[in-house]
């Protein structure tokens, strides 16, 4: 694939045996594909925890966040159950994919099958303090559906 001419933040893996490096497959993704580790299959209205034999180093600041591949959840009612999860720039253990089969039929994955897609994103942590009035707003207390559908 070729490569942009973009910075890029260096993201460092150990690999178990057999492990893919995660892979850009356009120029233009956001996500780099990731690949089960291991042959497992997943009942209908059940999820798994998928290995990809990834053991990551990642800058600080930064996070992997876990996505679902849109083509395996609108084919297959497969998706990553926690999406997006974080994987914390400290932690050093397997990335392992939570994923959910929402289809009437078991769903196997087979070892190297891409099964979901890791977006590395900037991090800032926040001062969180008390207050005893916050703002107010237009928009104010109305959430969950209060600027409709249309």
């Amino acid at each position: 694939m070729a490569e942009k001419t973009t910075d890029k933040i260096q993201i460092k893996f150990k690999l178990a045996e057999g492990a893919i490096l995660p892979e850009y497959k356009t120029l233009g993704a956001a996500g780099a594909d990731v690949s089960s580790n291991e042959d497992c299959s997943i009942n209908p209205g059940s999820w798994k925890m998928v290995s990809t034999g990834l053991f990551p180093e990642i800058p600080e600041n930064f996070e992997i966040q876990v996505r679902s591949r849109s083509g395996l959840a609108a084919k297959n009612g497969v998706f990553v159950l926690n999406s997006p999860g974080t994987v914390d720039s400290d932690y050093r253990g397997e990335i392992k994919v939570i994923l959910a089969n929402m289809s009437d039929k078991p769903f196997e994955v087979k070892k190297g099958d891409r099964i979901a897609q890791f977006v590395v994103t900037p991090v800032h942590q926040a001062d969180f303090s008390i207050v005893s009035e916050v703002s107010e707003t237009e928009r104010s207390t109305g959430g969950f559906g209060s600027t409709g559908i249309r």
